[in-house]
């Protein structure tokens, strides 16, 4: 029972301090705002965990926890399946991220902004498998033609960056453009424009989203 008490506290100090390091950074964030707002004490929060930063990593580390990519998925790109058949679950998982655990983004840019080369060692050990093997299937893909003769560590940056932040960007370039009615019309969008720009040959109507059914999404959303 002590266990399961003390593994529930570190849980709510480690709840609490990702709210605050999300939204305030990590140098604007104090260990007593974060004890006030899980309801510890400063000494309570130095019991389970050695510092700040120890803290930090904790909570970066439990919003690690929950990006792994399915072994469907796996297998699928060890097994070198067809662009047709991967691209589209790469773009939900990374889609999902997006949308359903916002703070593991802004926790990563703050340890790269305020932590600087400490984060190196941080994503070599959670961040660097998940992204070695999207971009060890581009190479393979690459090798066995199904794809462009393109640089895959190119590739992979582009695609992970194009899903996480396509939204914002695309509505700070126009904020008056229709939005996709649904995250699986978002996604067919996505999985069209890369199937265009890496195997424009496989591109089919099933994958493809067209400006009128964009146009279609908007217009139901409003």
């Amino acid at each position: 029972m002590p266990e399961t008490k003390k593994a529930v506290r570190a849980a709510t100090i480690v709840r609490a301090a990702c709210k605050l390091f999300a939204c305030q950074g990590y140098h604007a964030t104090s260990t007593r705002e974060i004890a006030q707002l899980a309801g510890v004490s400063e000494n309570t929060i130095f019991r389970h965990f050695s510092s700040k930063e120890g803290l930090f990593w904790a909570t970066l580390q439990f919003h690690f926890a929950g990006l792994e990519l399915p072994k469907e998925l796996l297998d699928e790109l060890a097994q070198r399946q067809a662009p047709e058949v991967v691209l589209s679950k790469i773009l939900e998982l990374l889609s999902n991220t997006a949308d359903f655990n916002p703070d593991l983004l802004r926790l990563i840019a703050v340890a790269f902004l305020e932590l600087q080369g400490k984060m190196d060692g941080f994503c070599h050990r959670h961040l660097s498998p998940l992204l070695n093997f999207i971009n060890n299937y581009f190479e393979m893909s690459i090798e066995s033609g199904k794809i462009r003769d393109l640089d895959a560590t190119m590739l992979t940056s582009a695609l992970v960056m194009t899903t996480l932040t396509h939204p914002r960007i695309c509505n700070m370039i126009d904020s008056d453009k229709p939005s996709y009615s649904s995250r699986l019309k978002m996604r067919r969008a996505y999985t069209s424009f890369w199937l265009e720009v890496l195997a424009p040959a496989v591109l089919t109507d099933s994958h493809a989203v067209t400006i009128r059914e964009v146009k279609d999404a908007g217009n139901h959303n409003q």
